[in-house]
């Protein structure tokens, strides 16, 4: 399905709220199903142009729980809550009721996503203990440790160099 726009889901509503023509019609040309086109003109009657602007918002699960109770006592469709609401997605509305049906309201409440933050116990300890007991000594030695490796490494490229360089190298036919 194609994602539309705040302002192609407007200029279909009001399309059809001119009057001109019906849903079906405006539904082909802007190629939706009409149902989704119904959808859109009921949360524009109930939100206004509010209702298309674009939320990323975490439902708690008593708010979820609110909308299947009214969703139930009034009898209305997933789409009509959905639209009463000003939820954007009615499937979002049937996930919540699937979730209940299968679960009860502990399935209502969100899980965080993602892969959970590492806990300290489980951390790997550094080569040479906890860092903060890396002392000044063990540091300097790492330094002085380090700068012969690197002096040995030059010269032994310098010697390579050299040897690649030389004239003594002969030429076989």
């Amino acid at each position: 399905m194609a994602k539309f726009t705040a302002e192609q889901k407007i200029n279909g509503v009001k399309e059809y709220l001119n009057g001109s023509e019906g849903q079906r019609i405006i539904a082909d040309r802007i190629g939706v199903d009409e149902s989704v086109l119904r959808n859109w003109i009921k949360q524009y009657e109930l939100h206004g142009e509010d209702a298309f602007v674009k939320r990323y918002t975490n439902y708690s699960a008593q708010y979820k729980l609110d909308v299947l109770n009214y969703m139930n006592d009034n009898g209305t469709s997933i789409n009509e809550t959905a639209a009463i609401f000003n939820i954007p997605s009615p499937s979002r509305v049937y996930q919540w009721l699937k979730s209940y049906e299968a679960g009860g309201v502990d399935a209502l409440i969100s899980k965080k996503k993602g892969r959970s933050p590492m806990k300290k116990e489980n951390q790997k300890p550094t080569k040479k203990g906890d860092s903060k007991e890396v002392t000044v000594e063990a540091l300097q030695e790492e330094l002085e440790r380090l700068r012969m490796e690197n002096a040995y490494l030059k010269k032994l490229n310098a010697l390579v160099q050299n040897k690649e360089k030389s004239p003594n190298k002969t030429k076989h036919k």
